[in-house]
């Protein structure tokens, strides 16, 4: 049909440049364009208004069109006849206003993308403000805005169009959660900038911008030496409280004035990140603990997001769709869970969604279409093999068909419209076995046995196969892997890790995908311990207690004890491959994987028993 249609459209774009059978005359700036109207009123609803009143007429077969160059026409009665146009730098934005004007909207889109590609340092700004007044780009807006808040630094640096701002638009854009700077000095710093642009003009907003600076995450002696001390901060008075209010909050200082609670909390709020990792729950100390804390991979520095009238959580799982960290599950030491929360990374509080029908820990977490599947667990009386599925649309679980053995500490994942889980422990056998899920027919099914057994097995898709590395086969941990292929239905042995482990946390490592490895030192003195990751890596796999989407400290369901064990990653992508040294802290007790901004990969692990503060961090790349 697609074929049918571009051929036709090729005869009527020749039938027009001949001059065949047209049957109307366009008028633009004193150029005539020959065209067809039924081929124009296919584009446009615009031209189909505007012909419908001498539609039968064949005494007036002219109409001119105003505002419209005759360079810019051509463009748009070509885009008319073939669905493209040649867009450049030179002519897209009078052709997107054109377009606009005369309702073509596909090529408006067109134009759209076009800007979108283009988005730089140099230019954003000029394009989010070019498209305030047109409805049919919120899209692009939404996406310029979004570059501007993403790469602000840079922006900054380059942007002659920064200093163009008007007030509220810059307002608007430091007080964004979003935005994304290293250190909040860089915020105070711009407004400094574009006032001294203009500072006749501009010094008295110093008292509408400073309170969106958040002089609370800056440090102590910076405030001193460039904040309270600034010329134009000390000769507004309306500036006063908002010093006043910083210097409680870095110096803790208690003062016979009132607290201004909501200043305050504008003053301490802290940015949003734009790639995080979050360390939720798990153990602490030797019990299961509530503390949350999210790393900002750019900026170099952790935050706590801790809710107190959370509950502490460990063995759970957790899955991360549509800005939402979902925890499902879990023990507390005492009770097994089937509550279920999820965490809003924006406004960074916690919301109760519907109870799963049955206790679950040691739960295996997939997600697939949207939709968060919690597969078999201990409830504490036994190991099960039921399957719910949970739809944030209508926050209700449903259950699914029962998996065909029962499994905890299993490891699940999800490929080509299918999940598969693969080992896991029963009460009393060590599982070698694994099934796959069809959604549309809600039927598990056997699959091929893998090799060995494998309890708190790590378990990834990648390039259209399952890979199941370590575990625990009731006498050992495992240091072999090995791949399934779904069309096969075989599974082949694949290189082994160096060291033998279970109950870690695995990870989809792209080359250029953004991945970082954080390691954190637990007590004075630990040495970095070598490790590699391998180029063209695929897998990565780190210490830790992992279950579901994002996994949590504490020992294995095996009962074994966590060893001071030297940490490695290791891949299995193509012989040959050369490592790449880069460091890890013996005496970890948290690595934490993630790959770009919140996709649904967020991996943590550790053993949650060593008790150690978090002191320092090192990153590798």
């Amino acid at each position: 049909m697609e074929n049918i249609r571009a051929t036709a459209f090729d005869v009527f774009d020749e039938a027009r440049l001949l001059g065949e059978h047209t049957d109307m005359i366009i008028k633009s700036n004193d150029r005539e364009f020959q065209v067809h109207k039924i081929i124009m009123c296919g584009c446009s609803s615009y031209f189909r208004a505007l012909f419908s009143n001498n539609w039968s007429s064949p005494a007036q077969p002219f109409c001119e069109i105003q505002g419209i160059s005759q360079d810019i026409m051509p463009l748009i009665i070509q885009y008319a006849y073939t669905r493209s146009v040649h867009i450049t730098q030179e002519n897209v934005l009078e052709l997107l206003v054109a377009a606009e004007m005369i309702l073509v909207s596909g090529l408006v889109d067109t134009c759209c993308q076009f800007l979108e590609s283009q988005l730089c340092p140099e230019n954003c700004i000029g394009i989010c403000k070019f498209t305030v007044d047109f409805y049919s780009c919120s899209k692009l807006r939404c996406k310029a805005k979004h570059y501007i808040l993403q790469h602000f630094e840079e922006v900054l640096h380059v942007s002659e169009e920064f200093l163009e701002l008007s007030l509220e638009q810059l307002e608007e854009i430091i007080d964004e959660d979003e935005l994304n700077v290293k250190q909040e000095e860089v915020v105070f710093e711009a407004v400094l900038h574009w006032i001294n642009h203009a500072p006749e003009n501009r010094r008295q907003h110093i008292a509408v911008l400073l309170p969106k600076v958040r002089l609370g995450l800056i440090t102590s002696a910076y405030f001193i030496n460039n904040v309270k001390c600034n010329t134009l901060v000390m000769e507004n008075e309306a500036c006063m409280p908002v010093i006043i209010n910083a210097m409680k909050t870095l110096f803790d200082l208690n003062m016979d004035e009132p607290v201004n609670s909501e200043l305050m909390h504008q003053l301490t709020r802290p940015r949003l990140p734009s790639s995080i990792l979050l360390a939720i729950g798990g153990w602490s100390s030797g019990n299961p603990t509530n503390e949350i804390e999210a790393y900002d991979v750019k900026a170099d520095c952790w935050v706590s997001v801790t809710q107190e009238d959370e509950c502490p959580r460990a063995y759970h799982g957790t899955a991360v769709l549509d800005e939402f960290v979902y925890c499902i599950g879990g023990f507390d030491g005492v009770e097994y869970f089937n509550s279920v929360r999820k965490f809003s990374l924006i406004t960074q509080t916690w919301h109760e969604v519907a109870p799963m029908y049955e206790r679950r820990c040691y739960i295996s977490v997939a997600v697939l279409d949207g939709l968060i599947y919690a597969i078999g667990g201990f409830d504490g009386q036994q190991r099960l093999k039921t399957v719910e599925r949970y739809d944030p649309n209508t926050n209700q679980w449903t259950m699914m068909a029962p998996m065909n053995e029962q499994r905890s500490d299993a490891s699940a994942t999800s490929l080509q419209g299918r999940i598969y889980i693969c080992g896991g422990f029963t009460g009393i056998e060590y599982l070698f076995s694994a099934e796959s899920f069809n959604p549309e027919s809600n039927q598990w099914t056997l699959i091929a046995p893998m090799s060995s057994r494998r309890s708190g097995v790590g378990v990834i898709a990648y390039a259209d196969q399952v890979y199941a590395v370590g575990g625990f086969d009731g006498a050992s941990r495992l240091q072999s892997a090995e791949a399934y292929n779904p069309l096969t239905n075989i599974w082949s042995d694949v290189a082994s890790m160096y060291n033998p482990r279970s109950n870690f946390g695995i990870e989809l490592a792209i080359r250029g995908s953004g991945l970082c490895i954080s390691c954190l030192k637990t007590k004075a003195g630990a040495q970095p311990t070598p490790c590699e990751v391998w180029e063209g890596t695929i897998l990565v796999v780190v210490v830790g207690r992992m279950q579901g989407r994002i996994r949590l400290g504490g020992d294995g369901e095996d009962g074994g004890e966590w060893k001071r064990q030297h940490l490695r990653t290791q891949t299995c992508t193509k012989a040959g491959a050369q490592p790449t040294p880069c460091e890890v802290w013996e005496g970890t007790i948290l690595v934490v994987v993630v790959v770009g901004r919140m996709q649904g990969r967020i991996r943590l692990g550790g053993d949650g028993e060593d008790g150690g503060e978090w002191k320092r961090q090192h990153l590798r790349t």
